[in-house]
């Protein structure tokens, strides 16, 4: 059977390809005689042959005329697309991604399933030879998300086992030690955006592309602390199924806890005196001046804040505070919170005496009276007032006052000034406990302060320093900021000057709206009159302090966040990311869990690899090939497989893939752990 196809000329031209590429797959792929002469396509041979010969050239004429470019492996994609009754132009037509007038789209079947599968799932498995596009896909996608602020960084990662992951000895700094095991990321990278946006997304952050191993870090050391619903406790102890505390203030599982062994680490410290030791591969969210005018935040880590602290002469990054206040494990307590407060602050409570309080306001005279059941405030003289049984007197019998009893219950009875403390029951217990004792202490050695220009903040002032640290404590439980000064104020008593009094431990606050500083009518009318300020918080300095044995953990919270020392809110998992793992055969079965966990929300994650070219220790198993088996029956997660039909590089590529494909199958030679 012979069919003549007539085709304008430059169709012809696309037929015959450069140097007859195309020319020689169709008579290598498609079974009959095939001749070209000018415009006139000869298909000669069986008549099956030349019926499925003649559709194959009607699928590539229409993709010359829709406008598409053609070349050898284009036949394969036709006839494959016709084997599984697939339209051609569904695949060639999905442009992923264009630069320069370049477009990448899907050049076969499966890359397109592959993109499908990509868009669809959250995490992505694409296995197959090399050459089938896996990667090269996969970044394309990546930048057209970040283009679009689908997400907000890239993250490209491969084992670096050619070298062991053992990459110290090797000169340069860390960009030039990874660049031979990096270069093909970097190389898909410059083919899909300008060189200068590029560089200036990896100066930012904003791309980062290193080897796995580096991806360990985004840890603390194991002696940090890390806020949980019972209180502090250290990182390093920890475990699966444990609750931290969250940046909404609510306990929230770990997920993973994940051993990194020692690392560099350093000490960030923020304005307000609040400091933690992480290492320079953590990650914080964080809201810089422009960020801040475009209503945004980024993920940066701490290494890409050193040396960028400051802009025009005012701090630039600004940390996130608890978004509520924290709910820590509430219990009883024997004295109302408030009552407290304010016998912590203007009550005598050495107990050699009945207990005392010294106000000019009767107002809290009254207040603590009502919260003391079973004791009247008397008043002695001036200010102050004694806190008399309602059962006492003189002769008879002797009553212990119950103010006296649970003082020395909670141990602050007997204390001077200079030594009083807030008891931990307090400290540790639910938000309306802590805040009745904050309110307390501020209303009676706090107030409202104004300055021209200036919302209004508290000022607090103790001569304890143990109190001090309680009342910081209390005020960032609550979602504020403490900032402590020292200092010696002249002091009065009953009219006369006090030479020596103590140096006095002074705090400037700044509670979140809605947290009620004061329950004293005249402080509360002129702090709402004034109006609080927002309470801030800026990273200030960032110092090396050497290696420590570090751990990272994954909690279960949608922002990823966590509270660790001092209140400090912070998180080591990648949310908003494009996170493309290439090369992944050659990680072990612990990397790729690692790899896995560190999935954050808003997050996409796609794994590429060949399992039959595994670089590892022949006695080590292959992550990728295991990986299959626990994860493919999860919804979100995706598997494409690619074979040689899928090489889009030179036709001798899939030749070559074939036979060594024949060849394992023969003699059993296939790497499979």
């Amino acid at each position: 059977m012979q069919d003549v196809l007539t085709v304008p000329n430059e169709v012809a031209a696309e037929l015959a390809g450069v140097g007859d590429g195309v020319l020689d797959t169709l008579r290598e792929r498609l079974g009959c005689t095939i001749s070209l002469r000018g415009n006139r396509l000869t298909l000669d041979g069986d008549d099956e042959r030349v019926v499925e010969a003649r559709a194959v050239v009607d699928e590539l004429v229409e993709l010359v005329e829709g406008g598409h470019a053609i070349g050898p492996d284009t036949v394969g994609a036709v006839v494959a697309a016709l084997d599984q009754a697939e339209d051609i132009r569904d695949v060639f037509d999905d442009v992923v991604w264009r630069h320069r007038g370049k477009k990448i789209a899907p050049k076969t079947v499966t890359q397109k399933r592959y993109v499908d599968t990509i868009r669809s799932d959250t995490v992505t498995f694409a296995i197959g030879p090399a050459g089938t596009g896996k990667t090269y896909l996969a970044i394309a996608l990546a930048v057209k998300a970040l283009s679009e602020r689908e997400v907000g960084r890239i993250i490209l990662t491969r084992p670096a086992v050619e070298a062991g992951e053992r990459l110290g000895f090797l000169p340069g700094d860390v960009l030039a030690k990874v660049d031979p095991y990096m270069r093909p990321l970097f190389d898909a990278l410059y083919d899909t955006m300008d060189a200068d946006r590029l560089n200036a997304y990896i100066d930012r952050g904003t791309i980062e592309v290193a080897p796995l191993a580096f991806m360990r870090g985004r840890a603390q050391p194991v002696d940090r602390q890390v806020l949980t619903p019972s209180g502090w406790q250290e990182i390093g102890s920890l475990r699966v199924g444990d609750l931290v505390i969250g940046s909404g203030g609510r306990p929230t599982p770990v997920l993973g806890v994940y051993q990194q062994g020692p690392r560099p680490v350093f000490r960030l410290t923020a304005q307000d005196g609040a400091t933690t030791v992480c290492c320079g591969e953590h990650l914080w969210r964080v809201t810089t001046p422009d960020d801040r005018r475009r209503g945004r935040q980024r993920v940066v880590r701490t290494d890409e804040m050193v040396g960028r602290l400051r802009q025009r002469h005012q701090h630039r990054f600004e940390l996130p505070l608890v978004e509520a206040p924290v709910e820590l494990m509430p219990q009883e307590v024997p004295l109302d919170p408030y009552a407290l407060g304010l016998l912590l602050g203007d009550g005598c409570l050495t107990t050699s005496t009945t207990p005392g309080f010294t106000t000019a306001d009767p107002e809290l005279a009254e207040a603590l009276e009502s919260r003391l059941p079973g004791i009247e405030l008397r008043h002695k003289d001036g200010f102050d007032y004694v806190l008399r049984h309602v059962d006492g007197g003189r002769g008879g019998v002797i009553v212990a006052n119950p103010v006296t009893v649970v003082l020395r219950q909670l141990a602050p009875a007997g204390r001077l000034s200079g030594t009083k403390f807030v008891p931990e029951q307090y400290l540790i217990n639910s938000p309306d406990v802590r805040l009745g004792v904050l309110q307390g202490l501020l209303d009676t050695d706090g107030g409202p302060v104004v300055q021209r220009g200036r919302t209004c903040r508290i000022q607090y002032s103790t001569s304890s320093e143990r109190l001090r640290d309680d009342v910081v404590f209390l005020v960032r439980s609550l979602g504020g900021v403490a900032y402590g000064r020292e200092g010696r104020a002249p002091g009065h008593a009953r009219g006369r000057a006090v030479h020596h009094r103590a140096d006095a431990f002074i705090l400037d606050i700044r509670l979140p709206a809605g947290i009620q500083p004061f329950r004293l009518r005249r402080k509360l009318e002129r702090y709402h009159a004034d109006g609080g300020g927002r309470p801030m918080r800026f990273v200030d300095k960032i110092e090396p302090l050497g290696d420590a044995e570090t751990v990272c953990i994954q909690v279960a919270a949608a922002d990823s966040l966590y509270v660790t020392d001092d209140f400090l809110v912070t998180h080591n998992t990648l949310n908003d990311s494009f996170v493309i793992l290439d090369e992944a055969q050659n990680t072990t079965p612990e990397q790729m869990q690692m790899f896995l966990t560190r999935l954050g929300f808003g997050s996409k994650m796609v794994v590429t690899g060949d399992v039959t070219q595994v670089d590892l220790p022949r006695e080590q198993a292959s992550g990728l090939i295991q990986v299959r088996t626990i994860l493919q029956s999860l919804d979100g997660i995706g598997f494409v497989e690619f074979g040689h039909e899928d090489v889009v590089r030179h036709k001798l590529v899939q030749r070559i893939v074939e036979a060594y494909k024949r060849h394992a199958e023969e003699t059993g030679s296939t790497r499979h752990r």
